[in-house]
Parts: structure tokens; C-alpha cells; sequence
């Protein structure tokens, strides 16, 4: 797995979430569990297989949680200056030959913000934009050719 880059706070908040799935979410499923078997018939039983699907979910869940905490790259920005495009950015970007200008924050989905659409840093938009500074135009190659958009500002997230 690659590289994640998060700010501490979600850092924090992933551990949490671990932490809550791996004792309390755990002993919660098992609890259904045991209830739905008590119910009878497992092959026709719908609350023993919905309980395992959750089961299922929540370790899947617990597995990408353990990957993505183990290469996590946690970033600090109270001190940083936003003069050029870094993870834990938003940037303000108009394509060529297009007036409407979209807000992306550039990081991992687990940073994602309401109203901003994530990018992530690994992405071809991503690692052209990182670097650029405001007024810049960059391009990057997408399935459908190669696309040039103009940086036109940079904010903390």
C-alpha cells in the first residue's frame, strides 16, 4: 500500500474509529450473532446472515483502517505558508477552455470535506498540482487525452 497523507487530526480520528470497531463494534456483532443462532435454522435465517455481512463489513472495515494508519504520512500546516499546492490544501482550478472554477482539497478521501471533492496527491491531477503555485497552468494525462487547468488559488483546508 502506498503512502497517505492525513493531517493529525484525522490521524486521531481513524485511530478512534480503529479502536471502537476492534472492542466495542466486535463484541457488538458477536452479540448478534449469538442471538440470531439462538433464533433457530441458520440456512433461513435472516438476522444470522445479515449479523455476518456486518460482521464481514466492520473487518474489512478494521483491515483498511490498520493499512492505511500503518503508512500514513501525517502532515502539519499550522505553521506552513498555502503559496504553493501541498497535501491538506484546497485548491480553486478552471480547465482550459472553461470558465466554471471547482474546489479540490488534495488528500486522502478520509480528509474529505463537504462541498470540495478530494484528489489525491497520487493521482495524475494530483501530482501535477503539487508544487504549482496560484496563477500556474499544469497538465496532466486522463483517460481522455491531456488536460490543462490553472491553478487559481490555494487555502488551508
Amino acid at each position: 500500500m502506498t503512502e497517505t497523507t492525513i493531517s493529525q487530526a484525522t490521524y486521531d480520528a481513524l485511530v478512534a474509529e480503529l479502536h471502537e470497531l476492534t472492542t466495542t463494534g466486535r463484541i457488538e456483532i458477536a452479540n448478534a450473532i449469538e442471538s440470531a443462532r439462538a433464533l433457530g435454522d441458520l440456512s433461513e435465517n435472516g438476522d444470522y446472515h445479515a449479523a455476518k455481512d456486518a460482521q464481514g463489513k466492520m473487518e474489512a472495515r478494521v483491515r483498511q483502517l490498520q493499512a492505511l494508519l500503518e503508512n500514513a504520512v501525517v502532515v502539519s500546516d499550522e505553521n506552513s505558508s498555502a503559496d504553493s499546492v501541498r497535501p491538506g490544501l484546497i485548491v480553486a482550478l478552471r480547465y482550459e477552455d472553461d470558465d466554471d472554477i471547482g474546489e479540490y482539497f488534495l488528500g486522502s478521501i478520509e480528509e474529505r470535506r463537504s462541498g470540495v471533492e478530494v484528489v489525491s496527491p497520487t493521482s495524475p491531477l494530483g501530482q501535477a498540482l503539487v508544487g504549482a503555485k496560484s496563477g500556474d497552468w499544469v497538465e496532466y494525462r486522463a483517460p481522455g487525452g491531456v488536460l490543462k487547468v490553472e491553478v487559481v488559488s490555494i487555502r488551508r483546508a
